[in-house]
């Protein structure tokens, strides 16, 4: 990741968060328009979203290590493998793609780029949703890179993808996701009045994450063995 300057991994940022936004808010529209099943519709939006994840992580991982999440980018900051002025750019980065990314779906199915949701998602289940969701995917992530950093993009797709279905908020476990889809009055939305929650429990999870597993992960110390002065040479 080293290799490439901050302006690409930035716009790397950019594109794969608004990929990632496209899929969720673009799957969403078609499968609400392909049927009135709500199970089958999330099914379907389930699906994509796991799959562009395994995707745009594969590809862009090593371009800009394929956060395209706010609460993942503070994290690393927090653990000290990504500067503050790094952490904000690709917070902006992400925010920026995010929105443009609903816009883009809005467009592919001639809607209005920008529209506001009503979709209400608030209440005590839905942030200790968000909380679990955002903890789980920086858990994976974090023990992903520790042990199999080569299999990181399945294991985020797989945990998202059971995600949407074992927490009641359907796992946004993204702020800038959230935000984006706060501008999509369709079957992914969130009403502005309830990012607040979201986004607090989200970084909450995230941060929790960090905390546990920075012990989890640490290795034992090796044994010293000590010398009686009877064995001393």
């Amino acid at each position: 990741m080293q290799e490439f300057d901050l302006t690409r991994r930035c716009v790397a940022e950019t594109l794969g968060t608004g990929l990632l936004v496209a899929a969720v808010v673009g799957s969403g529209i078609m499968a609400d328009a392909l049927t009135a099943d709500d199970a089958l519709a999330l099914v379907a939006n389930t699906i994509a979203t796991g799959a562009i994840l395994v995707v745009l992580i594969t590809i862009l991982g090593p371009l800009s290590g394929a956060h395209f999440n706010p609460a993942v980018s503070l994290v690393f900051a927090l653990s000290g493998r990504l500067t503050r002025r790094d952490c904000a750019a690709y917070v902006i980065a992400q925010v920026a793609g995010a929105i443009a990314g609903t816009a883009l779906a809005h467009l592919m199915f001639d809607l209005p780029p920008l529209d506001m949701s009503m979709k209400v998602r608030t209440g005590p289940s839905q942030w200790l949703s968000e909380a679990v969701a955002a903890f789980g995917l920086v858990a994976t992530i974090l023990a992903g890179i520790r042990f199999h950093r080569e299999a990181v993009p399945w294991l985020v797709g797989l945990y998202i993808t059971a995600a949407y279905w074992f927490t009641a908020s359907t796992s946004f476990a993204n702020p800038a996701v959230a935000l984006a889809r706060s501008f999509t009055n369709t079957f992914s939305g969130i009403r502005p009045g309830d990012l607040p929650g979201f986004v607090i429990a989200e970084l909450l999870g995230a941060v929790c994450a960090l905390a546990l597993m920075r012990w989890l992960l640490q290795p034992a110390r090796p044994i010293t063995r000590q010398t009686s002065p009877e064995t001393a040479p």
